[in-house]
């Protein structure tokens, strides 16, 4: 059978309307019959007709004949638009737009398709229309709508999973901060013992740090279990904990510089200053394995 590089259930609808079409095509056969019909039932009852009344004869047919034609036709094309008007319908309720081609309207080749096609259907098979091809309507919204609405839930689905998988990296990436931070801490109390007074304050920055990131690994973890609406949330929360990390960073290497300002004067001060630099270089170290902290764009 011919086919018209539509999906089952469309054909159907195609199939229905071109059934309509057939019997109302049929009916306008039938009235023009009837018209000439009528003209010899009423007018040609003489054998022998004069140039004028065969003229008066043949006008009259025209005149019935045109109406009836001209009637045909443009219930035909109102009838196309409330078929139009029933699909474009379903497509607003699911913010579709359709487009059309009128130019293909008149395409030679498609419409020999379309005429193999009705020819294999309704006159090589002559099959009865089962119950599927007689339906008086277009079919309910919901077999389209709930496919739509299944690949839109597919789609929320994957992109959640995309999501869950991200999160996931993140907080491997907050464990491997700790892990870190856990370092960085060892490495700031070796510095203490030789900063003295500034013990307290460095002890204080280190635990608004550690308290920071346990925050933030709290918050990833919740974040895992939410909707996606508090992603963006988690991204400012990194870039907030980032900056105030920049921040500690700082006032490290500004006690740094401190210390290695009052430690110029002592005999110990080459000592001191190759840890310091060790110890920078551990800062440095660790800047670069934070920066990883920060989200993907």
């Amino acid at each position: 059978m011919a086919e018209l590089g539509l999906n089952e259930h469309h054909q159907h609808e195609v199939i229905n309307y071109m059934r309509f079409a057939r019997f109302k095509r049929g009916l306008c056969l039938k009235t023009v019959d009837s018209c000439f019909q009528d003209l010899k039932d009423s007018r040609l009852v003489e054998e022998t007709f004069t140039v004028d009344e065969v003229i008066d004869m043949l006008d009259g047919l025209q005149t019935v004949v045109h109406s009836e034609v001209e009637s045909e036709l443009i219930n035909t094309t109102y009838t196309n638009v409330l078929l139009l008007r029933q699909l474009f319908s379903q497509a607003e309720k699911w913010y579709l737009k359709l487009q059309t081609d009128v130019s293909e309207l008149e395409n030679r080749e498609l419409l020999e398709q379309v005429a193999e096609f009705e020819k294999s259907e309704f006159t090589s098979s002559n099959k009865k229309p089962s119950a599927d091809l007689i339906k008086p309507k277009l079919a309910p919204l919901n077999e389209g709508g709930s496919e739509l609405l299944n690949k839109t839930v597919a789609c929320l689905q994957e992109e959640n999973e995309k999501l869950k998988t991200r999160l996931k990296t993140i907080e491997t990436q907050a464990t491997a901060a700790l892990d870190e931070k856990s370092k960085l801490e060892k490495s700031l109390k070796d510095l203490q013992m030789i900063q003295g007074d500034q013990k307290a304050n460095a002890n204080q920055d280190i635990a608004e740090l550690e308290n920071k990131v346990a925050a933030l690994k709290c918050q990833f973890e919740k974040t895992l279990n939410d909707s996606t609406a508090n992603q963006k949330f988690l991204e400012e929360n990194l870039v907030t904990t980032k900056h105030d990390l920049l921040k500690v960073q700082d006032q490290l290497s500004t006690a740094e510089k401190e210390l290695e300002k009052k430690f110029q004067q002592t005999a110990a001060y080459r000592n001191m200053k190759e840890i310091l630099t060790k110890k920078n270089e551990q800062i440095k170290d660790l800047r670069r394995k934070l920066s990883k902290y920060e989200p993907e764009d």
